[in-house]
């Protein structure tokens, strides 16, 4: 069976390493990001038959039409990565609603929606990898973040949850947490959660000073 993996919010910083990483375990990448111009770029770069798509998370509609034409490109998704997200820091008394409603949105919801549609098919398969790209915001808080906060702490406990519902068919899902990045110097290389923790959600968080590479972050299977 092909091995496909979609990376949403794979053009760019965690997810773009995380793709690379992907690619050299021989999957087949699909690079989704709202801009088709730069998830092609970032698929041309990992060389190959990878393809890039362009999605808007929030949107449900746009999820489920993204999914299918990657089926039909790729094949069936049989690891999803959701490292799609936004930031508009502010004090919670001056952010505006409709910047609250989109982090939202996109941090949380937007997983949401592509895991939906993603296990549908896993489910069919009895087997599949989910891997979720939380924060050290979410579970710790920080000041003029609250918003953020909210979508990545709501990420952990959805993924807590998911992965007690899925387990059976032996589906995997977990959640990572990395604090802040200098995106310049990631480098990801192997990380392997438990193979024995079918279902399980692992976190994993640490805070790195600008000059040390994140490592150690993501290779699941």
């Amino acid at each position: 069976m092909d091995k496909v993996c979609a990376v949403f919010g794979g053009s760019r910083g965690i997810g773009r390493a995380v793709a690379q990483l992907m690619a050299q375990k021989g999957y087949r990448l699909a690079i989704v990001a709202r801009n088709l111009e730069v998830a092609r770029a970032a698929a041309g770069d990992l060389g190959g038959d990878h393809l890039a798509f362009s999605c808007d998370v929030a949107e449900e509609r746009d999820v489920q039409n993204t999914f299918e034409e990657m089926e039909k490109k790729l094949g069936r998704v049989n690891f999803l990565v959701n490292a799609a997200g936004i930031n508009r820091d502010s004090l919670l008394v001056r952010t505006k609603t409709e910047d609250m409603i989109s982090q939202l949105h996109t941090n949380l919801l937007g997983s949401m929606l592509t895991c939906k549609v993603a296990l549908k098919t896993m489910i069919q398969q009895q087997r599949g990898s989910i891997v979720n790209v939380g924060s050290v915001i979410g579970l710790k808080g920080n000041s003029g973040q609250s918003v953020y906060s909210a979508g990545k702490g709501g990420l952990v406990g959805f993924s807590r949850a998911l992965a007690k519902e899925v387990a059976r068919k032996k589906i995997r899902v977990n959640v990572v947490a990395p604090g802040p990045t200098d995106q310049t110097w990631i480098e990801l290389s192997h990380r392997v959660f438990s193979p024995h923790s079918v279902g399980a959600v692992n976190l994993w968080w640490k805070q790195f000073p600008r000059k040390n590479k994140v490592h150690h972050l993501l290779s699941y299977q």
